[in-house]
């Protein structure tokens, strides 16, 4: 299943130059241009407050966008720059590109964990514990996976799930270039703190003898 792409909605902006870009921000929206692809350049106003809000939100460099602008056709775009005022660090001006159902594209795609209640380790008291929420994907843009999807059934305590643990959808590939750690089944810190002083009543027999 295909991750469904958030839609940024713009307006098309009428004149360019410093003169437009101005009047735009004094109206609460902030200027921008989408590049690319088989089309002419784009000018577009954002409305501030919404973009605020999305870039708060996070990944916004790593997420595709579906941009819908009035009077022109949807288009997948993904964004290449941020400019800011250097005081308020503000967004003052945004530059999309536009993306083909082919095109590759480096996203951030959601972990997924399930079959907890079949994981033995889990079951003992061990404790899930997750390194990458989140793995960064080359990924076609056509065909982004909603999630990555760990099966914990049958891991014990000590288990570790690398990248290469899972099932990565065709034609994708990591970022990373090394088999990276995703998550790992750790004992119980009950089980730890035991252990731990088992090692030290041990050093310290050793010690006497």
């Amino acid at each position: 299943m295909a991750k469904e792409i958030p839609n940024l909605v713009a307006s098309e902006r009428t004149g360019t130059g410093k003169g437009a870009a101005r009047q735009a921000r004094r109206a609460g929206l902030v200027p921008g241009v989408v590049f690319g692809g088989e089309a002419e350049p784009l000018a577009i106003n954002l409305p501030f407050n919404v973009l605020l809000k999305t870039l708060k939100a996070g990944r916004f460099k790593s997420t595709l966008w579906n941009l819908q602008v009035e009077g022109h056709e949807d288009v997948r775009v993904v964004c290449r720059d941020v400019q800011r005022d250097v005081v308020k660090d503000l967004p003052t001006h945004v530059d999309f590109m536009r993306l083909k159902r082919t095109s590759k594209v480096a996203l951030f795609i959601p972990v997924e964990f399930i079959n907890e209640e079949d994981a033995p380790g889990i079951k003992k008291g061990g404790v899930l514990t997750v390194v990458r929420p989140e793995v960064e994907l080359v990924v076609t843009a056509g065909d982004i996976p909603e999630k990555l999807v760990v099966d914990l059934a049958g891991r014990n305590v000590g288990d570790v799930i690398h990248i290469s643990d899972i099932t990565l959808p065709e034609g994708s590939k990591p970022t990373i270039d090394r088999d990276f750690v995703i998550a790992n089944v750790s004992a119980p810190s009950g089980l730890k703190s035991s252990e731990n002083e088992d090692e030290g009543e041990a050093e310290e027999v050793a010690a006497e003898e």
